[in-house]
Order: C-alpha cells, then structure tokens, then sequence
C-alpha cells in the first residue's frame, strides 16, 4: 500500500524544495531534540543526495565513519520512493551486513521510533540464503543430525497440503537457523544446479513467498549488491520466458560499501561447472525403462566428464590462493569439444525419452536446462577469448569457473545508462579524493562526488600500533595481546590466512575466539556484541560492521589486505600500464581504511588498532602511513 510523504506538499513549491525544508527540519531540530548529534557532515551529503535525485545521476557519496551516512540516505530515499510510488533499493555489500541494516537499534529503527515514521522495510536475499526443498528432502533421507530435524520442524504444514498458500508465511531464510554451519546449509540451500523453472514445489518454496513479499514494498528493499548484479544478469532472460524479474522496478539505488560493487558485477557474469555435479545428476535419471542409447549418451558423458577433470587438475597451476590458474592444454581443449559433442547427443536422446514418460518429467526439465548451461559455459572455456577462469572449491567440489574479465560495458548497459538516481556511500570510495580509480574501474564516465571528513577526533579516541614481526611470530603475538580480555576484531586478508592462524592457534586461546564460517556469521557478529565470545576473526568484515561502544575496543590487522594473486586480479593486472599504483596499492589503502574504521563508530568510541607486519609487508609501510587517522605510536 503506498504510504504518504512525510510531509506536507503545497502548490507553490516542488516535491525537492519541500523535501529540502523537511529533512532541515529533522536533522537541525527533531533528531537533535531526541539526543541525536547535529553533524555538518550528515547534513550536507543529505542535500547532495537530493540534488542526485533530481538530476536523476550518479553520486559518489564518500562521507568519513561517523558522519551518520545511513541516515543521510535513508531520509530522502523513504521520501523519493512515497513521491514515485516505487520503492528504493539499498544494496549492501553482502548478505551479512542486510541484517545489520535492519537490527533493532539500528537506524531504520531509530528513524520508526524517533520520527513517528512507519516504515515498509522489506529484505531480498541472494537465492542460496533461502531453502530449497528439493535439497532439502534429499539430505533428510541421509542426516540425522539434530540441525536437520530443526529445519524440519520450521517449514509450515501447508507447504505439503493441498490447499491454499495464502495463509503460508515467508519461511526458510538463512537468518531463520543461526546454530546451522556454513558447511551444514550448503547441504540444503539452493544452489545453481536447480532449476525453479521447472521445479513442481517452486509456487510452495520460501524463496518464492520472500520474492513476492518483498515485491509488494512500499518504502525500502534491501538486499546485497551481489543480488543486485544477479537480477540486472538475469533480467531479460528471466522476462523472455515469462518470469518476473528477481527485483521490481526501483525509484533509485543506493550502494552502500559502494567500493565493492565491481567485485558483485563479477561474480554475477561467473558461469560454473562442478566434478560431481553433473555426475550426480544423470546417475538420478538412470531408471528402470530408459532407452540404451538414451543409457549409452549418459555413460558417455559421464566418462568424459571425469576425464576432461583429471585433466584440468593435472594443469591447474600450484597456488595457495582459493582461485587458481588454469593451463589450457591441448588435451584439455580437446576433452573439451568431446562434452559438447556428448551434450547435444544426450539432448536428442531426451527428446525421445520425454515420449515415453520413464524418467520423471521434472527430472528430466532440470536436467535438460542444466546441460544447455554447461554446454555453454564449455563453449565459452575452450574459446580461450576474453574469459577470465580459474579453478576453485564451492560448496566442498571442486569448480570450474567462468568468467567476463571485462564488466564496463554490461554495467554501462544494463545500470548506468538507465534515467535512474545512484547513489554510492561509503567512507573510502576515493584514492586522496580522486574518484577516478572507482569511476574508471566501473566504466562510469558522468558523476557528481564529494568528500566530507569524519566528525571524530580520531586524536583523543585511537591509538595506531605498527608490530614489526616475522611472520611466525605473528599467532604468539596476538596470543599476548588477547590476555587482556579487550573485544577484539582480527582482520585477515583471505580465508586460508585466517585457518592457517586458527590452526596454529594454542586450544585455550581458542576457547574465547569465533571464527567466520563456524556458524552463520550474524548469529557469531551477535554473540560478540554481547560478550559470548570475546574475539572475532573475520576475512569478510572489513566493512560493514557496526559495533559502538565497549562492543568492540581493539582491531587487529592480521596481514595487509593486499589482492590475492589468483586469475581474476592477475587479469586486471594484465590490463593495468602499472599493476602495483593501478591495481594492489589502491586495492590495499581502500581495505585498510575500511577496516580501520571499524573501530570508532560513534562520538563515545575508542580503542587501539595494531598493525602486525612481517619483513615483506614492512617495505610498504610509507604506502599507508598517510592514510591513518592518527600517528601511529
């Protein structure tokens, strides 16, 4: 239902110089009465907001910690969205952080509370934080573990009655099972091989009730910046065989963490191939009746498969990192143009076999659409074009995976060519002010910017330490530095930097220490808060993380949070005159401020952040002196 301005409108003035009196009104009088801080910042970045609006442009918002930049947004977003009666969508950086926005004490919340405002806030998550109930009941025949009879008693009885789906709340969010691992929920979740398309329970699944939950918002969407970049991938495909797109129409975006959405537009243009997978997946249709050729075309494909694996491991570069590199041999290449050659005889074969009615109709719809994908994402790997691809482990099998190296032109297309106000937030968005590094990286070329200092006296609430350490001596040191007891946040660079800390971790330090992925991460950020655990490590947290106060009064910077050197970064790289001022150094400043910023989020904050060096990371110690906020001691 569309909900009224929160203020009035008058004939003699337009909808932008009323939304200018109100928003002056709130955050110079109201919000202050209400114990709020009255910050030029904050003020300022709320009319340059208004102004993005009605030029309709794109508006790089970097605004330092404490500016109070969600409120800024939020104020004439909620107004923009009542006055065009389309809601505005925020896309935050990642799933984990969507539920921060909307915690109790946040500030959506505080705007409800304080302001008298109702607002129609509604969550869209990525399509692997919600239940899929074809995995699920698969892994129900398998596990006994407790966590799977919890998941069984949530789902509503009439998802499995006959009758009506009205009454049937959203059920089967991510966030609705915090004591469910990462490792367990991959188990159930949707992932990429299904095909709702096709799926007989898609009209009773939970993500189809969150879907057209969240269509029906009259205010706000929130959802990641990777969901974002899926739906604008997928939206004409989606629209061509009848489906309504993964988003509606929107007033205007906001980005927030705008920095990473290059790295959101990437994941979404990535195509995947899996070991199993494909397996696994004929095994399934390998039922009494089915033809022998029919039986033949899949044994066919599934020997192949394996072969054209065992080959791709066998030119898979030595590396550390999580992604790695790929040597095309002629072999591989040759295995190949076999798959493709074995896909399209197995597509003829189905065609006969969806006469006769042995393999199960849906069984044999997912099968057909997932083989057309694989084929293509074949297609594209041998073409040995601009396709950037690399070989990494997704939910525990090894994967290939393909993607553009190049996404300035389908963002020009499919987003910034669009009449529509973007607004990217962030407190890091520029290298010393210039926005030329986010701007060109994304393919923007017309924008307005600014840059507005945090309010914080950084000088009287933080103190900066730089350890200079061997490398092996870094776990003894934070060891000693966690005998205090303080809330601490450690920061590393990449997962395998921070289970290679776990592991060397002595049994008593890790009694009090949480680590991202041992279970899902708002249930971990929530114990933190409130002093379940006394330190969290995280690879992901740089940004985002909002925890005021005594919640959190040291971070500690594992290793610098240089790009990793796997096939993605090492494509750009390519593409860089000068790899290390284009790409790692701008790369590290950016993360390092971000997670530096961790720790002073409000006026009654303070705390140490420590910097732990080794001899390598030494050297660049005058790269990012200058971007501290104070001295280091």
């Amino acid at each position: 239902m569309r909900q009224s301005l929160p203020f009035e409108l008058s004939k003699d003035r337009s909808f932008f110089d009323s939304l200018g009196d109100w928003m002056g009104d709130v955050l110079y009088d109201e919000l202050p009465e209400k114990g709020f801080e009255c910050r030029d910042e904050q003020i300022f970045m709320a009319y340059q907001i208004e102004q993005a609006l009605k030029e309709k442009n794109v508006l790089f918002a970097e605004a330092g910690v404490g500016t109070g930049k969600t409120i800024a947004y939020l104020l004439p977003a909620i107004s923009y969205a009542r006055y065009t009666g389309r809601p505005a969508l925020i896309a935050c950086a990642d799933e984990t952080l969507i539920d921060q926005l909307v915690k109790e004490g946040g500030d959506i919340y505080k705007l409800t509370e304080h302001l008298g405002l109702t607002i129609d806030v509604r969550l869209a998550k990525s399509r692997n934080q919600y239940l899929c109930l074809k995995r699920f009941e698969e892994t129900e025949k398998v596990v006994t573990e407790e966590w799977i009879d919890d998941i069984a008693m949530s789902i509503p009885d009439g998802v499995y009655a006959q009758g009506s789906m009205l009454t049937v709340s959203p059920f089967g969010a991510r966030s609705d099972y915090p004591s469910v691992s990462d490792e367990d929920w991959q188990k159930v979740n949707y992932n990429s091989i299904m095909q709702c398309s096709v799926c007989d329970m898609r009209n009773r699944c939970g993500q189809t009730l969150h879907r057209a939950h969240y269509r029906e918002s009259s205010d706000l969407i929130i959802c990641s910046q990777d969901f974002l970049m899926e739906h604008l991938a997928t939206k004409e495909s989606r629209e061509r065989e009848g489906q309504l797109p993964l988003l509606p129409e929107v007033s205007m975006i906001v980005l927030d963490e705008g920095h990473l959405l290059e790295y959101a537009a990437q994941n979404a243009m990535t195509v995947k191939v899996q070991s199993y997978t494909i397996v696994n997946l004929l095994e399934r249709l390998m039922v009494d009746g089915v033809r022998e050729k029919t039986l033949y075309a899949m044994e066919k494909l599934q020997d192949d498969h394996e072969l054209f694996f065992d080959q791709l491991r066998d030119d898979v570069v030595p590396s550390e990192e999580d992604r790695k590199s790929i040597r095309k041999s002629e072999r591989l290449l040759q295995l190949g143009k076999q798959l493709i050659v074995d896909v399209e005889k197995l597509l003829e074969e189905f065609v006969f076999e969806s006469e006769l009615y042995m393999i199960p109709e849906y069984e044999l719809n997912m099968a057909e659409e997932f083989l057309e994908q694989y084929e293509a994402a074949i297609r594209i790997f041998i073409a040995q074009g601009d396709a950037v691809d690399w070989l990494e482990e997704t939910d525990g099998e090894e994967t290939l995976v393909i993607m553009p190296r190049l996404i300035t032109d389908v963002l020009e297309e499919k987003l910034f060519s669009k009449k529509i106000p973007i607004v990217f937030s962030s407190a890091t968005l520029s290298v010393n002010k210039d926005f030329s590094y986010i701007a060109y990286s994304l393919g923007i070329k017309k924008y307005q910017s600014f840059s507005v200092p945090s309010p914080f006296d950084y000088e009287e609430v933080m103190k900066v330490y730089l350890h200079d350490l061997k490398q092996e001596e870094k776990v003894s040191k934070v060891e000693k530095l966690l005998q205090d007891g303080q809330k601490t946040l450690i920061l590393f660079k990449s997962k395998q930097s921070m289970l290679s800390f776990k592991s060397k971790l002595s049994m008593m330090t890790k009694l009090t220490v949480a680590f991202e992925g041992d279970r899902e991460l708002s249930a971990i950020i929530r114990d933190f808060q409130e002093g379940t655990v006394k330190t969290l490590c995280s690879y992901h947290l740089w940004e985002g993380l909002d925890l005021p106060e005594e919640a959190l009064t040291r971070v500690i910077i594992f290793d610098l949070p240089f790009p990793p050197q796997d096939p993605l970064f090492d494509a750009k790289r390519a593409f860089a005159e000068n790899p290390f001022e284009e790409v790692e150094l701008p790369f590290m400043q950016l993360r390092l401020q971000q997670g530096i910023g961790r720790l002073i989020r409000t006026s009654n904050d303070y705390g140490d952040i420590h910097l732990l060096l080794n001899e390598e990371e030494s050297i660049y110690r005058s790269e990012f002196i200058n971007i501290l906020p104070v001295n280091p001691m």
